[in-house]
């Protein structure tokens, strides 16, 4: 039975996809057939980041409407074998249910050893569908005050949905700008003030997300992969010490 991890974050604009299909990637690397489920219904991205918009006819919605089966919904991503997407309907109004989600995932993550959930930002529209199959949470901030508003509250809300494991990634990192701004004294106080363990910490790179926005793979030297692969190293159960 495959793993299922959600990714989420309290406002937009963290990286989490970009990150999200990253972290997928990386854990294919490691030897893992991965699915990727987005659950962004009306914004969705994923599909572009891997490289598969241009073949999508059917989405998680057509599955639970009976237009196809699952496996007619599920692309695989070309230029990383074994890993493969599950888009998010085109209409915001189509957002899969809570209990069905549940049962949807129940019956997938057979076929997978993770699947990753892409979460709407926030704890709005969709939040609880994507939560509601996860077995643990991935929570994304961006070390400044204006990209942490909300994590305590996806936090909190992961809590009172009985998510047994939420940790914590720092993504888009720049040192010399979070000196710069001085909002914190250190990435501890920045740790502290979302209130979840650290999984890791991903470098800023402008050439990661470039690739991601393209339909590139994310894979090679770009500074962004190595914390990519520490991630999923963690998440596979392997012990990898942590960077401050």
């Amino acid at each position: 039975m495959g793993k299922v991890t959600v990714i989420t974050s309290g406002k937009g604009g963290t990286g989490k996809s970009t990150l999200t299909a990253g972290i997928g990637a990386a854990l294919v690397r490691r030897g893992n057939r991965v699915l990727v489920i987005d659950c962004d219904a009306g914004m969705r991205g994923i599909d572009l980041m891997l490289g598969v918009s241009g073949e999508l006819v059917f989405d998680i919605a057509d599955i639970v409407n009976g237009n196809c089966s699952p496996a007619n919904a599920i692309y695989p991503c070309k230029t990383v074998p074994e890993l493969y997407i599950l888009p998010a309907p085109q209409n915001a109004h189509d957002d899969v249910s809570p209990y069905i989600m549940k049962q949807l995932v129940k019956v997938l993550e057979k076929y997978y050893d993770h699947i990753l959930i892409d979460c709407p930002a926030g704890i709005g529209t969709g939040f609880e569908s994507a939560v509601a199959a996860a077995q643990r949470a991935v929570l994304v901030a961006n070390a400044e005050p204006l990209a942490l508003r909300g994590s305590d509250k996806v936090r909190n809300k992961l809590g009172q949905m009985m998510i047994p494991e939420i940790r914590l990634v720092i993504n888009r990192f720049n040192e010399r700008r979070f000196r710069k701004l001085g909002a914190f004294p250190d990435l501890d106080a920045v740790i502290d003030r979302v209130g979840a363990r650290l999984l890791g910490i991903v470098p800023e790179d402008h050439r990661a997300a470039s690739a991601a926005q393209k339909g590139e793979p994310i894979e090679g030297r770009y500074k962004a992969v190595n914390a990519f692969d520490r991630i999923a190293a963690r998440l596979d159960g392997a012990d990898i010490p942590l960077e401050l």
